[in-house]
């Protein structure tokens, strides 16, 4: 990792109350290294430079870091190549995480990272949270389930309910405040949501709009 990169990497998760420890920081530029060799080849993300994926992807990513209790167990939905859960897993080790995509070629990806950087306590998962086999294999087992990937707010509460632990809170990171946050969020008829806390913020080095949502089951 360019030295600029791992000054934006630095300084922007201390903006976030996260600190980085020299081997962290290696293990970021080598998933960085990855991430950009990958995609040269198969499309993981739309965001080609390493800039790009230190800022939009890794800080962004390790904002929600400071919110997520030690040791706490993580499902993350649409994970792509892997975010936030994997920044999350190198920032703090003591999570537990499965990551979740529908996309081979991404779980592919995550997997190899895993691998390349010798995490435990991380699982990439192929498939889609709607599946039957994936309810039966993993519900009611989460802490938390997070997602940047659901542009429809009702539905990623409708479905990460069945996957949460008693008290869970689902995590919906966000664009801006946005007027679906108003709206009556049931979950539907099995879940009911309470929004317990609302995070705004600006990204680092960037103009671009943040919003961490948390709903607590009721």
């Amino acid at each position: 990792m360019e030295s600029e990169n791992r000054s934006l990497l630095l300084e922007g998760a201390k903006a976030f109350r996260v600190h980085l420890t020299e081997a962290t920081l290696e293990a970021f530029a080598l998933f960085l290294k990855e991430l950009v060799k990958w995609n040269q080849k198969i499309n993981l993300t739309a965001i080609r430079t390493e800039r790009g994926v230190v800022i939009k992807h890794f800080l962004d990513s390790l904002s929600v870091c400071p919110y997520l209790p030690k040791a706490s167990s993580l499902l993350d939905v649409g994970s792509g190549p892997g975010f936030p859960g994997i920044p999350l897993k190198l920032a703090d080790p003591s999570l537990r995480i499965v990551l979740l995509d529908s996309v081979q070629k991404k779980v592919d990806f995550q997997r190899h990272i895993i691998r390349t950087l010798g995490l435990k306590g991380i699982e990439a998962v192929h498939g889609r949270i709607q599946e039957r086999e994936i309810l039966q294999r993993m519900g009611d087992r989460f802490d938390r389930v997070i997602s940047r990937a659901f542009a429809d707010l009702e539905v990623f509460l409708r479905l990460s309910g069945p996957f949460l632990t008693e008290g869970g809170v689902a995590v919906a990171m966000k664009g801006g405040l946005e007027e679906e946050i108003g709206q009556d969020l049931t979950g539907g008829e099995q879940v009911r949501y309470r929004l317990q806390e609302t995070v705004a913020f600006t990204l680092p080095f960037t103009s671009l709009k943040r919003t961490l949502l948390f709903f607590e089951g009721q």
